[in-house]
């Protein structure tokens, strides 16, 4: 079950896979009040319940570890790099996993990172415009999900370095900053 909590903000290039607990824990309904929607699905009717309900229409799978990249280490490296980096997107990013466990990041009004750790049967959707990052545990460094879109997705990570806040962005700001 995802464990949800404020990040301590002590990670570096060689440690950003670790836990990073402050003990500080976040309830799941203050994600929700940021516009992440988690559930715990354990079975495939809900699942499909919860897509068709969303209007998600597409999905695949992607399986993410070393042997992805056939055991290139600075490939691998690099990728989770990249993911790690604070970015958001045009679109939901949907996130349902099937195997293994990772982190997802995300930015809440305050600006302060919120941690949810997250295992098999766990469901993240993360809105449109939300600063968030991803990157595999430590302790596993494998996660095998599965993508769910509404259409084609757009896969453009928009860097928050390069300030750059578009139509979904705005929108985010103006969602959470209403319901504040």
């Amino acid at each position: 079950m995802v464990a949800i909590y404020y990040h301590d903000n002590l990670d570096t290039p060689e440690n950003f896979t670790e836990d990073h607990d402050s003990g500080v824990p976040v309830p799941e309904d203050r994600l929700a009040e940021i516009g992440v929607f988690y559930r715990y699905i354990d079975n495939m009717d809900e699942l499909e319940q919860v897509a068709k309900d969303r209007d998600y229409k597409n999905r695949d799978q992607i399986a993410l570890n070393l042997d992805t990249f056939k055991g290139d280490q600075s490939a691998f490296d690099a990728k989770m790099a990249q993911f790690y980096k604070e970015h958001y997107h045009e679109d939901e990013e949907i996130r349902y996993i099937l195997d293994g466990e990772g982190f997802f990041d995300v930015r809440d009004p305050q600006d302060r990172w919120i941690r949810a750790k997250l295992n098999k049967n766990d469901l993240l959707v993360l809105p449109a415009g939300i600063y968030h990052r991803f990157t595999l545990s430590k302790r596993l460094q494998y996660v095998k999900a599965m993508r769910l879109f509404k259409d084609e997705p757009k896969w453009e990570a928009i860097n928050r370095d390069e300030g750059r806040d578009t139509e979904a962005r705005v929108e985010y700001l103006r969602s959470v900053t209403s319901a504040a």
